[in-house]
């Protein structure tokens, strides 16, 4: 994107009564936002959905002043900027009708890797919910994904913590403008977080970090993900406004069952009752139900391994399925007299180390 498309795209954006749905109309129909600009009005009227006062405030030129303003500060700070029609806007965010016209980035993200899943919870997270958010990432870290949370307090910082030490791409989604971070306590970890991913955001440095900017981030965090995880919520919650737009956008969604006595667990008991989000009890649940494989190169390297060193409770599993041939993991759980909680993870390592597969239904079989 040139200088001058940016420029005549912030300035279109700046027009009251355009915003990303009503401007993609524009710009689809007359190509850029320089052309929406220089277009009569009797073109304009052609458009559907554009009204007489959209076409009136195209004519509004302080829109050009902002924009300068906007472009100086976008270059002083070295911020990337995305278009929704660019090759590396994210992927799976093309496809949602309400998505940012223009993305601006800090850091080095890389989103070509189409592993991208988005956790979420409450402010307030547990000792129970840090345990699990912990266990997930460390156990999924093998097949490399991108997590992205809002660098909020609580589920969301935690997680973008765990994906760092696991050294996992993570990306923090902004309700304000890069020339600010909120909250202030968590400027500590942006330098951090700009090695190990970076901040994206739709809003100009002009925006502060009002209530209703969260409610537009929350579209980016569900609909840049192939999954939505919530993690813990209490019964109302931002996390669950989350949910409901990935399930907009038909999106998975998880979440993570907890006591009907836990204040901090009932919006996820609730989503999972009304079948809104899939029971989420281990890494293995997200890996079976997004059919996440891993790369068949690196199975076949881990296969021709002469030796691949297991755990005891490894052998005793792999040693069952060589006699019985296939099994549900229920069954395996039972017969080899593991808990269901723990053998969910021990076939997830099996299967990371290339010794058993998943079939569909819960099975597994020897490789």
């Amino acid at each position: 994107m040139t200088q001058s498309e940016l420029y005549h795209t912030l300035a279109l954006m700046q027009v009251e009564g355009v915003g990303d749905v009503i401007a993609k109309k524009l710009l689809q129909h007359c190509g850029n936002a320089a052309e929406v600009f220089a277009s009569k009005k009797s073109q304009l009227q052609k458009i559907d959905g554009i009204g007489s006062v959209v076409i009136k405030n195209l004519q509004d030129k302080s829109v050009f002043k902002k924009a300068e303003a906007e472009l100086q500060f976008i270059a002083q700070e070295n911020i990337s900027t995305t278009y929704f029609q660019d090759e590396n806007y994210p992927e799976r965010l093309k496809h949602c009708y309400d998505s940012p016209v223009l993305l601006f980035q800090a850091g080095n993200i890389d989103l070509q890797n189409q592993r991208i899943i988005s956790i979420v919870g409450t402010r307030q997270i547990t000792t129970y919910g840090m345990e699990f958010t912990k266990k997930l990432i460390e156990e999924i870290s093998p097949l490399n994904p991108i997590i992205v949370s809002g660098f909020a307090y609580g589920v969301d910082i935690y997680a973008h913590q765990i994906a760092m030490d696991c050294g996992l791409q993570t990306i923090g989604v902004l309700a304000h403008g890069l020339n600010q971070i909120y909250p202030k306590t968590h400027k500590k970890y942006m330098a951090k977080m700009e090695q190990n991913g970076g901040f994206l955001t739709e809003f100009w440095s002009s925006s502060n970090p009002d209530k209703e900017n969260f409610i537009k981030r929350n579209r980016i965090v569900a609909g840049i993900s192939e999954a939505t995880i919530v993690i813990e919520s209490a019964e109302r919650g931002g996390s669950l406004v989350t949910a409901n737009l990935a399930n907009d956008y038909n999106r998975d969604v998880f979440a993570v069952p907890g006591r009907t006595t836990d204040k901090y667990s009932q919006g996820c008991n609730n989503l999972i009752k009304t079948q809104r989000a899939n029971l989420l009890t281990s890494a293995a649940d997200l890996v079976y139900i997004l059919n996440w494989e891993l790369q068949r190169e690196s199975q076949k390297v881990l296969q021709k391994q002469l030796f691949v060193t297991l755990t005891d409770e490894e052998q005793t599993i792999y040693d069952y399925l060589q006699k019985t041939g296939k099994e549900m993991m229920d069954i395996i759980a039972l017969e080899c007299d593991f808990p269901i909680y723990r053998i969910s993870s021990i076939l997830l390592n099996m299967e990371l180390k290339g010794v058993i597969r998943p079939l569909p239904g819960k099975m597994f079989e020897v490789v």
